[in-house]
Formats: structure tokens, C-alpha cells, sequence
């Protein structure tokens, strides 16, 4: 907001977030006068009287800026918290659809000059990951369950987020896969409420903790003298998924006998209660699943239905394990020690260097969950007022952690870490661009909002240029 107040020469502005639970637009930062003005829980929601809803309203819906340099005469404007006459004001877009409003505002007339907008507009793409993050961070806190998330930790994280992003708001089913701890639910609400589902329930099974004599039943329904203890209907948790997201959380424990079920509810939206001599129930669901089992090697041995395996491999999500990216250890090592102190009510001792060494010694095979749940032993053990290896869990605390090396290495310079983070994400991106493209440079150059000259040299550089270019490059 401070940026968009100095951009413009505005003294105030708004910064609107839609809220699907409460259908408003939640007001999440409010500046008049240069002084940042607290309005807890302010809202605001469409008119029922015929009344204008106001210029927030018409962006949010319109999903177009709006410049109003004469409030007086504009037929769109509602006065909510003080009589202003200019207002320039952008919507706020993540993952193809508006999720909020920024807006500055003026007590004089004409203040506001068409760049306004695009100097708001290029703030709010700049903003937009951030904001959403933010987002999911305060629907998890107000859930009453962990926070939804998702941060780029690492270079394999931010391919993570790129994907997500491109695919939440589709309704193609999705395939996370990685080892236990590294984060598949945590995807697997960041995709559902990034989606246009997101107003629409979340049903979460976890395969792997139903019997499989009970998991159809769980699916699918059943009716009423099914099987024994089948005392009534029973309505299975497809059907109370339909218009909405189904996650299946371990789906590698899928019985085979149940997959063909499973992939006839994806494929043709249909399903069968278990007894039911009854047409098929039709449902509209997406399917978001979870494994830590490698399925292309169960498909390999039989375990696995290849087509069911092949239709919830339309988009793959892998997760990358916690070892990865240990560079990030100790920031998120400190936030779950904070966690933790504040959950207990103690206070957050400081982690020591040698507690740290153990730290980065391990291989964290239990990944993010384990180091939470690690940090928070550690607080509870902790008597002083520094965390010390002894007070980390049995398992870490007798990891000898290497010894320093006499010598200290060759500190990379700020290009080599760059090339070395860039390099395989940009070969990665240019490769999928330039396959969506046809192999046409120029196309790929408009979609990447790049010059054609920029994107041959980048191909030349990433030793994609041989195999994908269509004709002579432009001149240098």
C-alpha cells in the first residue's frame, strides 16, 4: 500500500481481498490521510436496494481497471468510509481470475493520470503471490487447522508453485507425489482453494487407513441390507464431493479390485453404491490424489492399473524432500520453534550453532513433519534459554555433526549461485514452452512476453536452439 500511495501521489488507498466464505470483498488494509486506519473485519457486500456497489465492486467483477477522476457524476460510485472524488483502482489477479481490489483514492478531482492504473496494475502482479499466500495462511488459521502454506524453499519448490498456480483453476485431476512429511495435503488445499471448487467441499479419504473391506463402502456408498451391518443407506463420499474436490491421500494403497471403480467415478462421473440395482449416480467431482509410493513401478508389477494411473497423471505435482533444501533449515527450524513456544506458552530458546550442525547432519527422512515435530520436543525439553542438541529427539541429538573444515571453501559468487538455481528451471520452462508453441520461437516470445531476440539467445544459452528452431533467428 505504501508503494502504491508513493507511485501515484495518492495520500489514500484500500486494499480489498475477496472472502467466498462471507461473499465480500474483506478489507485488509485501509490508509487515509497518510495514517493507516484499523477497521476490524470490514467488509463490503453487494447492494440488495438497487443501489451502486461501488467502484471495488465493479473491478472485482469486471476484472478491469477503473479510473474516475470525477466521482460527482460517476454512476458506479458508492461512498463506504469517507466522500472522495478521484479513485484509480486495479483488480488483483492470481492463477487466471481476480482475487481482490488495490485502489488510492483523493479528496480533489482529476488527481489521478492514466498511468495511475498502470503503475497499480504492474504493483498487483508484482503482489499477487504473496497476497495469495497470505491468504491461505489466514483461511488455515481460521479453519482451525494448520496454515495452507505453500512457500518457494527451494528451486524445485518454486517449479512446485509454478504448476500449482497453472493448474489450480482448471478442473484436470492431479497426481502429488513424494515422500511422507514433504507437504501433499498442504498442496492438495493450496490447489482447492485456488480453484473455482473452492466454495464447494473438500473431501479428504485417506486410503490408507480404511480397511479395504470397508474403503468401497466409504467411496461409494451402499445401500440399506448390502452386507452385513449395512443397516441403512449409506451415501458414499463421491457424492458428497459432487460440484466440489475429492482427495484420495495415500492412493498407492488403492485396492486393484477398487481402482476400475475409481477410474469409471473419474472418467464418467459416475457412481455405483455398493448393492444398488439402481442406475448409476452421477457426480461432478475433481480428483486430487497423493502417494509416496512410486506408481510407475507398482504399474510396472501389476499392482497398479496402467489407465487409472495415466488419467490421474494428467498433471504430476512432486514434492521435493526436505534434504534438498537444507540451505533453508535453520528459517524454518526458528518458525517452528516459535510455534511451538507460543502453543506451550514457553519462551522461544535460541538455537545454538552446535544444535544447528545436528541439524544440517541429519537426513530428516520424515522430512518437514519430522523437523516440526522435532523443534517442538526440543522447546518442551529445553530448560535455559538456548536450545541444545541434547534436547533435540534420541535420533538427531546422537548425530555427530562433521567437523569444520580447516580450510574454508570457496565462497560461490551471486552469478554462480544464479546460474546454478536458473539454469534447470529455465531449461525446464523454455522446453514445455516451446512444445506448447509448436516449436515456433516467435509464438513462444508473445506468450513470454520477451523480444524474439531475448528468447532465441536464451534457447542458444539453455542448448535447446538446434533441436527446436524453426528458421533463421531475427538479426542481433
Amino acid at each position: 500500500m505504501s508503494e502504491a500511495l508513493e507511485r501515484t501521489g495518492a495520500d489514500s488507498g484500500a486494499l480489498f481481498l475477496w472472502d467466498a466464505k462471507h461473499s465480500a470483498l474483506r478489507l485488509h488494509f485501509h490508509v487515509v490521510g497518510g495514517l493507516v486506519v484499523n477497521l476490524p473485519d470490514a467488509k463490503l457486500r453487494r447492494r440488495t436496494d438497487g443501489r451502486p456497489n461501488g467502484i471495488a465492486f465493479l473491478v472485482f467483477d469486471s476484472d478491469e481497471p477503473y479510473l474516475s477522476n470525477d466521482t460527482t457524476g460517476d454512476p458506479h460510485y458508492a461512498r463506504y468510509f469517507l466522500h472522495v472524488l478521484s479513485i484509480a483502482a486495479v483488480p488483483i489477479r492470481y492463477g487466471r481470475k481476480c482475487i481482490g481490489v488495490l485502489s488510492v483514492s483523493a479528496r480533489a478531482a482529476s488527481s489521478f493520470a492514466p498511468s495511475a492504473l498502470e503503475e497499480l496494475d504492474a504493483l498487483a502482479s508484482s503482489a499477487a503471490k504473496f497476497l495469495r499466500r497470505a491468504q491461505l495462511y489466514r483461511a488455515g488459521r481460521e479453519a482451525g487447522t494448520r496454515p495452507f502454506l505453500i512457500k518457494g524453499l527451494s528451486p524445485e519448490w518454486l517449479e512446485v508453485e509454478r504448476r500449482l498456480e497453472r493448474v489450480a483453476p482448471t478442473s484436470a485431476p492431479v497426481l502429488i507425489q513424494g515422500e511422507s512429511g514433504t507437504g501433499k495435503e498442504l498442496v492438495a488445499n493450496a490447489l482447492c482453494f485456488n480453484s473455482p471448487r473452492a466454495e464447494r467441499p473438500l473431501v479428504t479419504v485417506n486410503c490408507a487407513a480404511i480397511p479395504d473391506a470397508l474403503l468401497e463402502s466409504v467411496l461409494f456408498g451402499h445401500v440399506r441390507g448390502a452386507f452385513t451391518g449395512a443397516t441403512g443407506n449409506k451415501v458414499g463420499e463421491f457424492q458428497k464431493a459432487h460440484g466440489g474436490t475429492l482427495f484420495l491421500d495415500e492412493l498407492g494403497e488403492l485396492p486393484l479390485a477398487l481402482q476400475a471403480k475409481v477410474l469409471r467415478a473419474v472418467e464418467l462421473g459416475e457412481v455405483q453404491p455398493v448393492g444398488s440395482n439402481d442406475a448409476p449416480k452421477r457426480v461432478d467431482v475433481r480428483l486430487i490424489a497423493a502417494t509416496h509410493r512410486d506408481l510407475a513401478s507398482r504399474v510396472r508389477e501389476g499392482r497398479f492399473r496402467d489407465d487409472l494411473y495415466y488419467r490421474l497423471s494428467v498433471m504430476t505435482l512432486e514434492l521435493p524432500p526436505l534434504r534438498s533444501y537444507k540451505g533453508n533449515l535453520e528459517v524454518m527450524a526458528l518458525v517452528f520453534v516459535q510455534q511451538a513456544a507460543e502453543r506451550h506458552g514457553l519462551p522461544a530458546p535460541v538455537l545454538r550453532p552446535d544444535t544447528l550442525a545436528v541439524l544440517h547432519a541429519y537426513d530428516f527422512p520424515g522430512n518437514v513433519r519430522e523437523l516440526k515435530n522435532a523443534m517442538e520436543h526440543a522447546v518442551i525439553m529445553a530448560a535455559g534459554e538456548e536450545l541444545a542438541p541434547g534436547h533435540l529427539p534420541r535420533s538427531m541429538s546422537s548425530v555427530v555433526a562433521p567437523a569444520a573444515p580447516a580450510t574454508s571453501p570457496v565462497r560461490k559468487t551471486l552469478r554462480e549461485l544464479r546460474e546454478e538455481w536458473l539454469a534447470p528451471l529455465e531449461h525446464r520452462y523454455l522446453r514445455e514452452l516451446l512444445a506448447e508453441c509448436g516449436g515456433n520461437v516467435r509464438a513462444a516470445a508473445r506468450l513470454a512476453d520477451v523480444d524474439a531476440v531475448t528468447l532465441y539467445r536464451l534457447i542458444e544459452r539453455r542448448g535447446l536452439g538446434r533441436s527446436r528452431r524453426r528458421g533463421p533467428p531475427p538479426p542481433a
